[in-house]
């Protein structure tokens, strides 16, 4: 008796909104019944957004963007608010999860070659589907406001304004003035909480839109290539024959793993915590070494590879030409063979790029191109005593920077050449020239050291690679 009421109540509300009329016939619509685990992906990177949407709902709700409370505001988030490190931590890692399952699912879309006709348009709509993920995922990079954040902005905004006649004004775009302030991460702000998020759910609309005009496209057949004049007729009579409704019949794997990477996103943020809260931004130190999150990575080593150059060039045409390529995919191929089998170079393409996205990527995170602050001065063992001025010299390398850009016996940077067999390459003329003088990303020293230290560094570093039991004739005039 109890459920009438309750039937009467959803009759009265499905008659007014029609959900039996919407939205069952998108949970009951027939899918190919070789549909399975590999079309997981799609749906969980929405799940993946919506723990986005989620989190950072409650997150905005402490969050002050802008002003100098917005550190505090994140110390607050972090130390003290309830549950508030879990949800900071569930919403890093739901951003890398959105961008790995966004990429596995284009991947898998591109060796199935689902982007032939008649769903060209799905794959447009998800290639700028992720490229506003991506956008999204840089725009929250500044919304932790420490140093890395502001100078990853900062140099992204130099990037910009090296586009001819317009670059200034994206320059000026982007931070919201002529230097990182409250009014640059509340136009992040604004841009990740509203802009971005509207353009994704309008993007999921579209795409689901298309699905249910097109249907999900079925395994590829290497006996069955594309062909537009009958493929909608074959692919009617198959779905006809075989297909499944998607609720319950092939729904049930995509709950299972979308629930699964839930669980993953939320274990990572129990037990592994938020991302370190590091000190707010300071434009007047330079010991900050700006490093992008992991996904982002691989260009900034591209870009450290690069001659001077080059450097414009790659930084503006990489994005525009690589979004291009992927957006008009489809134009120059909708029709043929679909079967991974059929297409060798599309698999040799997806292992050739994930191999070079994972050195990149490798390379990046080791940052050579950057000094690196945090190196300590070189211990006894490596110097081969612990006093006189050969000890003198290694200490004035630390204390000058030199090790911030220069690894000798494995301790320094590597932003500059190698010194550890320094001794054997270049005579003490060269040295005083070079550190007199700097070169190319070195700068000069000769109006920051005095005559007695220039002559303990190159005194040290003339034993870098030589026998330590030969003469060190200290004090030799060049």
């Amino acid at each position: 008796m109890s459920k009438k009421p309750l039937m009467r109540t959803w009759n009265w509300i499905d008659n007014r909104i029609g959900f039996s009329d919407y939205i069952m016939p998108l949970m009951e619509h027939l899918v190919p019944d070789s549909a399975r685990w590999w079309y997981i992906f799609g749906s969980a990177t929405l799940c993946a957004f919506i723990v986005q949407v989620f989190t950072g709902i409650c997150l905005a709700m402490a969050y002050v963007p802008g002003g100098e409370k917005t550190y505090e505001s994140l110390v607050y988030i972090t130390n003290t608010a309830p549950l508030g490190n879990v949800l900071r931590g569930m919403h890093y890692y739901g951003a890398s999860a959105m961008v790995m399952l966004a990429v596995i699912h284009m991947i898998q879309v591109y060796m199935h070659a689902t982007y032939k006709y008649p769903r060209e348009m799905n794959w447009m709509s998800g290639v700028v589907l992720l490229f506003v993920v991506l956008g999204m995922a840089f725009t929250g990079q500044l919304l932790r406001w420490d140093a890395n954040g502001v100078w990853s902005v900062t140099v992204a905004a130099e990037m910009a304004g090296r586009t001819p006649i317009i670059g200034p004004t994206i320059a000026h775009f982007i931070m919201g003035g002529e230097t990182v302030g409250g009014s640059t991460i509340t136009r992040f702000f604004a841009m990740h909480v509203f802009i971005m998020p509207a353009i994704i759910f309008a993007g999921i609309g579209l795409h689901m839109l298309l699905i249910m005009r097109h249907g999900i496209s079925e395994m590829p057949d290497p006996n069955d290539p594309v062909d537009p004049e009958t493929y909608k007729e074959k692919y009617e009579e198959r779905i006809q024959k075989t297909g499944v409704p998607f609720w319950p019949v092939a729904m049930w794997r995509d709950v299972i793993f979308s629930t699964a990477i839930v669980f993953v996103i939320l274990g990572c943020s129990i037990f592994l915590g938020p991302p370190t809260l590091d000190p707010p931004p300071n434009p007047s130190s330079i010991n900050a070494n700006p490093l992008p999150d992991w996904y982002f990575l691989w260009y900034f080593a591209v870009l450290s590879l690069l001659p001077p150059k080059l450097e414009t060039w790659v930084i503006l045409g990489v994005p525009i030409l690589g979004f291009i390529g992927l957006f008009f995919l489809p134009m120059i191929s909708n029709k043929g063979h679909r079967a991974p089998s059929k297409r060798p170079w599309a698999g040799g393409t997806v292992i050739f790029g994930s191999v070079a996205f994972l050195v990149l990527t490798i390379y990046g995170y080791k940052k050579p191109w950057s000094p690196d602050f945090g190196v300590k001065e070189l211990p006894a063992s490596v110097v081969g005593t612990d006093q006189g001025p050969l000890m003198q010299g290694a200490k004035l390398m630390h204390i000058k920077g030199c090790l911030y850009c220069h690894d000798i016996s494995g301790y320094g940077g590597h932003r500059g050449p190698e010194l550890t067999e320094i001794g054997k390459l270049l005579t003490r003329d060269d040295l005083i020239i070079r550190i007199n003088n700097g070169g190319h990303n070195m700068p000069a020293f000769a109006s920051s050291i005095s005559s007695d230290e220039l002559h303990l560094i190159v005194d040290f570093l003339l034993t870098r690679g030589v026998d330590q039991d030969q003469p060190i004739l200290n004090g030799d005039s060049p």
